[in-house]
């Protein structure tokens, strides 16, 4: 359920992270490659970035794929911390803008690639939205990112069918969880990017073992077990 994807470094063109690559989020949204769960990302979109401190997103119901408009404008944005996802919505959820990733408490943003039973999460009043996704990001923001790896691992526990893959920044540390679907990592000269999927078919990307924390701040990631 849904791709996503996590940069830190330069300030680079939102395109080029989303739209350009030959495996991106664009492709992605209509012929991933290793989605194990749904065939199309076609529920909607949302591209989050950092302009200065300030959490900036665009997010829209229907597929990236045809939105004209942010084909157009993406080119000319840059920024130097991005988090973007596309959306096959858990059956019963509802499609709107509001139910697309990134989420926000005004300091990060967050995007949730799995499904989890919305009965073991508190209810939040702040959740963006009823989907789970949301509700789970609401959970997370509460708790604090610090907590990451403990927040997944106690709803992992208390959902032992849940697919719980983290992706969040707040503009100088990114983050990302593996737990029951696929992430990869590309260390680049100008930074970090998280995925997934791998965007294209460089030898420098690495899977992450299921039921790991990355952690990417300052230049440096750091790859660790999850508790479970």
């Amino acid at each position: 359920m849904c791709r996503h994807l996590g940069w830190l470094g330069a300030a680079v063109p939102v395109s080029s992270l989303v739209l350009d690559p030959p495996n991106g989020l664009l492709v992605q949204s209509y012929a991933p490659r290793r989605q194990k769960h749904g065939l199309l990302n076609a529920d909607g979109w949302g591209v989050g970035f950092f302009d200065g401190p300030v959490p900036r997103r665009w997010r829209g119901a229907n597929p990236l794929w045809g939105d004209v408009s942010f084909a157009s404008v993406a080119p000319a944005l840059s920024s130097s911390c991005v988090v973007a996802a596309v959306r096959s919505a858990t059956a019963g959820m509802p499609i709107d803008a509001g139910a697309a990733a990134p989420f926000t408490d005004g300091h990060w943003l967050l995007s949730h690639n799995g499904v989890v039973d919305r009965s073991v999460l508190p209810l939040d009043p702040l959740a963006e939205s009823v989907v789970d996704s949301a509700v789970l990001a609401a959970l997370i923001f509460r708790r604090g990112l610090d907590d990451l790896g403990s927040t997944i691992a106690e709803v992992g526990a208390a959902d032992p069918g849940a697919r719980l893959n983290i992706m969040a920044a707040n503009g100088s540390r990114l983050l990302a969880t593996t737990w029951g679907d696929t992430l990869s990592v590309r260390r680049r000269p100008d930074g970090v990017v998280l995925a997934s999927e791998p965007y294209d078919d460089h030898p420098d990307w690495q899977d992450i073992p299921d039921r790991h924390l990355v952690d990417v701040r300052d230049g440096s990631v750091s790859i660790t077990a999850l508790p479970h």
